[in-house]
C-alpha cells in the first residue's frame, strides 16, 4: 500500500490532468475544424453582367430575375442606364437561374450550379 502523497499517487494525478488537457485540446480542435468546414459553405458570390438586344445594344431599365432553385425565391433588379446589374453576397450552396425581361422581350435562362467555385459570375443576358 502505498502513503499519500507518494509518487505513484502523484504520477496518477499528473496523468490524470495530462490526459484531461489532451481530450480539451482535442475536442477544441474538432470544433475549429467543423467550424471553418461550415464557413466554406456559406461563402458568398458575387453575379453581374449586362442586358443587350438582338442588335447588341445596351437596355436599360430591363427587369434581371434571380431565382433560388431551391426556396423558388426571386430577387430582381432593373439594369441601369449602361445595361449593368448586379446581385451581390449571393450564397454559394444552392443552385439558382438568372434572366432578364423587358416589355415582351426575355433573354434565355443561365444556370448557376453550387458546384461552381468562383465567386464572381459575369453575364450577358441578350433580349429577343
Amino acid at each position: 500500500m502505498t502513503a499519500p502523497g507518494s509518487s505513484s499517487e502523484q504520477r496518477g494525478v499528473i496523468f490524470r490532468r495530462a490526459l484531461s488537457a489532451f481530450v480539451l485540446v482535442l475536442a477544441c480542435a474538432i470544433l475549429l475544424s467543423t467550424s471553418l468546414t461550415q464557413a466554406q459553405n456559406f461563402s458568398r458570390r458575387d453575379i453581374e453582367g449586362i442586358v443587350i438586344d438582338n442588335h447588341g445594344q445596351t437596355v436599360s431599365g430591363a427587369t434581371v430575375f434571380l431565382q433560388d432553385l431551391k426556396t423558388k425565391n426571386i430577387r430582381s433588379f432593373t439594369s441601369t442606364e449602361k445595361g449593368d446589374f448586379r446581385f451581390a453576397q449571393i450564397g454559394m450552396i444552392d443552385d439558382y437561374q438568372v434572366w432578364a425581361q423587358k416589355g415582351k422581350l426575355k433573354s434565355g435562362v443561365k444556370g448557376i450550379s453550387s458546384f461552381d467555385s468562383r465567386t464572381e459570375l459575369h453575364f450577358e443576358l441578350k433580349l429577343k
